[in-house]
């Protein structure tokens, strides 16, 4: 049981710039908030009765370079919306968890249950101007050590961005200054401005906006439990995988009769493996079941001229596999289905940005393009849940949680907080350099995902060995 002992709204320390913030990019996201969990070792050498005013004040200064996540959303016309700049500030929660008795009691940190109680409870019902954009909650372990539960409005912030943000706050809570070159930039016309050297001629359809595949014969409304696991592999595992799927890279073209030879990515490899696995355990005699992989790119390198360094707003647009069946992906190698996680990377380039942002900028129903990738089995049943065979992967991998060091030494654990819906995954690297992947799915497929993640990989090992 974890209880909240007070609270309190943290402005900016300075007076801040008030603009109202319009993006794009933004427009696709959603208006809930990200949870990300950082967890610290127990300091009893360390003097802590005063960390919590140490926080209070350094999020004070942090908020005078980020001001606009001391801001508000507010709706505009079309069901879109923009950051009203108005410095109302952030939230900020103290809690002790009263269950457990030191931190190692959390196991791996599966974001289910008391973790979830570790991330702070946003009230959706509030009118949407009355939402803070942030919201952060200390929460103290007898042991000594504590979390900070950080929640981050979707539509105003990327990964990319939020890691600066707290890298930043966690720089000056320790005292020292921010360098020129950690200073963010809050001008969303920067990215906007890319759709106006669109051309006609680059107009495409954005098949990551349709309806994707349904559950196929499964009676609309018909829920059922969704567990959260915490999936693991060792670098050797990873490196293996990779090799395995390499080997027979250059009988994968990706033109005619030319040869690709880059290797394949960490990401791409974990994100298709994963794909194949969970579309084993998903199959139960539907094996012409349709399914597709969603992810995440972010374009700020993708651009020419790069975006300016620091972009503070979102840049992370959203790409699909092709839409593929279960028995397809599952009997064919698996460097098919890491050939198209690849492609889906791929395909974001500069051209692809702009014509989204176009895409988005003509499209008059936000909720179709925001609800059809991110919620999918909703969109199409109007709200009720008719099942999900697609698989929406994120990547954390390489995020430098490890500078989020606020004066008490760094964190040991960073991850998702909660996982609200069935069918995503993170994959993200431990302090080891091992890959772990945090997923939530089914009850009833979770166990038969696990035995397929870890047994396929004995079988790839003595297929290397051989």
């Amino acid at each position: 049981m974890v209880s909240v002992q007070s609270q309190s709204i943290v402005i900016p320390s300075k007076p801040t710039p008030n603009p109202k913030l319009f993006s794009l990019c933004e427009q696709i996201k959603l208006r809930t908030h990200a949870p990300l969990l950082y967890v610290f070792k127990p300091h009893n050498h360390k003097n802590t009765s005063t960390f919590l005013e140490t926080l209070k004040k350094s999020l004070s200064q942090a908020l005078v370079t980020y001001y606009p996540l001391a801001g508000r959303l507010s709706l505009i016309k079309g069901g879109r919306w923009e950051i009203h700049c108005n410095a109302k500030g952030a939230l900020l929660l103290e809690a002790k968890c009263e269950e457990l008795t030191n931190l190692n009691q959390l196991g791996d940190f599966v974001p289910t249950n008391l973790v979830s109680q570790l991330i702070p409870n946003i009230n959706y019902n509030l009118p949407i101007e009355d939402i803070p954009l942030l919201a952060v909650q200390l929460t103290r372990f007898n042991c000594g050590g504590f979390t900070l539960g950080v929640a981050l409005c979707r539509a105003a912030t990327d990964g990319t961005a939020t890691m600066c943000f707290m890298n930043a706050w966690a720089k000056l809570a320790r005292g020292e200054n921010l360098d020129s070159s950690e200073f963010p930039c809050h001008d969303r016309t920067v990215l906007n401005s890319y759709k106006l050297i669109h051309s006609p001629s680059l107009h495409r359809h954005h098949h990551e906006f349709d309806m994707p595949p349904i559950q196929v014969g499964r009676d609309v409304g018909n829920t059922r439990e969704v567990s959260v696991a915490i999936l693991k592999l060792t670098q050797e595992q990873v490196s293996i995988l990779k090799k395995n799927v390499n080997s027979r890279m250059s009988f994968q073209p990706t033109s005619k009769d030319v040869p690709r030879t880059k290797p394949y990515s960490t990401f791409e490899v974990i994100a298709g493996y994963l794909w194949r696995c969970v579309s084993k355990a998903r199959c139960m005699g539907n094996s012409d079941q349709p399914t597709r992989l969603s992810t995440l790119v972010n374009c700020r390198n993708r651009l020419k001229p790069p975006l300016i360094s620091g972009y503070a707003g979102n840049a992370a647009f959203p790409t699909i596999t092709p839409i593929r069946s279960f028995n397809d992906l599952i009997r064919k190698p698996l460097d098919d289905a890491v050939e198209d996680v690849h492609k889906a990377l791929e395909r974001v380039t500069e051209e692809y940005v702009m014509s989204a942002l176009d895409h988005i900028d003509r499209e008059k129903d936000m909720d179709l393009l925001r609800y059809n990738f991110h919620y999918p089995a909703k969109s199409v049943c109007k709200g009720q849940y008719k099942g999900n065979p697609n698989l929406f992967v994120v990547s954390w991998m390489n995020f430098s949680y490890k500078d989020a060091d606020f004066g008490l030494g760094a964190p040991v654990y960073f991850g998702p907080g909660y996982m609200d819906s069935e069918g995503k995954a993170f994959i993200m690297n431990n302090n080891g350099g091992d890959i772990v992947v945090a997923i939530s799915l089914e009850a009833s497929c979770m166990d038969k995902l696990r035995k397929f993640f870890y047994d396929d990989i004995k079988e790839v090992f003595s297929t290397s060995k051989l």
